[in-house]
């Protein structure tokens, strides 16, 4: 028995990335993710509109940030500043009292909202009675869980099949052997990558169409916005996690391997991306972590599409963040690809050399 222990330690110790992964991995997600969990909202985005703008500006503070103040605007500009996501908050002044519009869609948010509101109100000085405020939620006024977090689950779904699936792609051509037969066809690394993403792609595709239609007939999710937008979203999500697939496959020698790097990378998109934890709330070392996780941008697309029928005008910022993501990691899965085939291609030339030679002699 001591001999096998011998053996293990042995074998552990030539395998590094498994004792990075037994050892350091946790240390680092524990630290990471200490700071991402964390349900307090320190900083909610406000925009305060009408006639007294200015002296309700005054009246706000922590967690309210104010970020525009226009006495001039009316409710529909602070409508359009929610929908957009440029606001969690939004002050209407004028008339009997001031009305306040929260974006439901960000739940923790809200809550934090709704109570610093109620305990300011309650604190007001002594001989100044609070004006009559009205407070409605837009998008998800039941504060219904399930609306909020079907459309991030679809892409954390999306992140698993593109991620994990597809790294084991180009792992199984190498353990099976047929990675070389690869590199002997007239074909480039960007066609042979095309083609081994293009399944993956249509399956996820049929997938993220069955995941919406189960939210929206089982959960009653909504469906406010655009389609195509939508559509054009999860093109260039899916891209980015197909790609990640690819490169992760190249850099793996068996599935053993490529498991454990999907899995390093599927992790942080759950706690990291804003599906669960408001990424403002997050400490700032933490927080450019999430703005290099394709599924971040995802979630706000798929949240702004589904449920505040935002304009794709509005999300330009995280398609386009989306199609950068896209080309990186299909441009360095294309450069990889290329490496591996290298060696394939020259193993494959030099026994159909060597065949040909002992075809040729007498």
């Amino acid at each position: 028995m001591w001999a096998m222990v011998a053996k293990e330690f042995r074998q552990l110790r030539r395998d590094r990335r498994t004792v990075a992964m037994m050892i350091v991995l946790p240390a680092v997600l524990l630290i990471v993710f200490g700071y991402a969990a964390n349900f307090k909202v320190t900083s909610i985005p406000t925009v305060i509109v009408g006639p007294g703008a200015g002296q309700a500006a005054t009246l706000l503070h922590a967690p309210f940030d104010v970020v525009e103040v226009d006495a001039a605007a009316s409710q529909a500009t602070a409508r359009s500043r929610l929908q957009d996501g440029r606001a969690i908050v939004a002050v209407v002044t004028g008339g009997r009292g001031p009305q306040v519009l929260m974006d439901g869609t960000q739940l923790l948010s809200v809550l934090t909202a709704q109570s610093a509101l109620a305990k300011m109100l309650a604190t007001r000085p002594a001989g100044s009675p609070a004006p009559p405020v009205s407070v409605r939620i837009l998008y998800d006024p039941k504060l219904i869980t399930s609306w909020v977090m079907v459309p991030g689950l679809a892409g954390l779904i999306l992140v698993f099949i593109g991620t994990l699936i597809t790294s084991l792609g180009v792992v199984r051509e190498r353990q099976t052997g047929t990675l070389e037969q690869l590199a002997v066809m007239p074909l480039r690394s960007r066609d042979v990558i095309a083609g081994k993403i293009a399944p993956y792609l249509m399956v996820a595709a049929v997938d993220l169409v069955l995941i919406i239609l189960i939210g929206m007939g089982v959960f009653h999710v909504p469906f406010t916005g655009n389609v195509a937008t939508f559509a054009l979203g999860a093109a260039l999500f899916l891209l980015v996690t197909l790609g990640i697939g690819v490169l992760i496959s190249t850099v793996s020698q068996n599935q053993g391997q490529a498991i454990q790097l999907a899995f390093m990378i599927m992790l942080p998109q759950v706690l990291l991306s804003g599906l669960i934890f408001p990424v403002t709330s997050m400490a700032a070392g933490v927080q450019w972590i999430s703005y290099v996780l394709p599924l971040t941008y995802f979630v706000e697309i798929s949240r702004g599409v589904m449920l505040k029928a935002t304009p794709i005008s509005a999300l330009w910022q995280p398609l386009g963040l989306l199609a950068l993501l896209a080309a990186v990691v299909l441009g360095l899965a294309i450069i990889r690809f290329r490496r591996d085939l290298a060696p394939s291609d020259r193993r494959a030339r030099g026994q159909a050399r060597a065949l040909e030679r002992v075809a040729d002699a007498p």
